[in-house]
């Protein structure tokens, strides 16, 4: 995941503090796989302008410490680069919901 972005890219989720650099990025997305280790995404939809791009995904998997199931769905704002890689990303997922379904609730 992380080779699409930039060497100097980076990925902001919910307004949170950036993670910056592709070794950065790819060590938030070896988080996410730590938490939901069966993690799979699925492309639900794709938008662009120019180098303006919508992804919109949805993920299932199971919580790695209560193995409950979730299924959270979200998307991303890229900036790309002129040679397509990713400069920036701002993801959005629905924080409380994710917290709900890692809980069991």
């Amino acid at each position: 995941m992380a080779s699409f972005f930039a060497e100097n890219g980076e990925i902001t989720i919910n307004r949170g503090t950036p993670w910056q650099g592709r070794n950065r990025v790819a060590g938030m997305a070896q988080g996410f796989y730590g938490d939901v280790p069966d993690l799979v995404l699925v492309c639900d939809g794709i938008r662009g302008a120019g180098s303006h791009v919508l992804y919109i995904w949805t993920f299932t998997g199971h919580h790695a410490q209560t193995a409950n199931p979730l299924r959270i769905r979200g998307w991303e704002e890229w900036d790309l680069g002129p040679d397509g890689k990713v400069t920036a990303s701002r993801g959005w997922i629905d924080a409380g919901d994710y917290a709900r379904q890692v809980a069991g609730l």
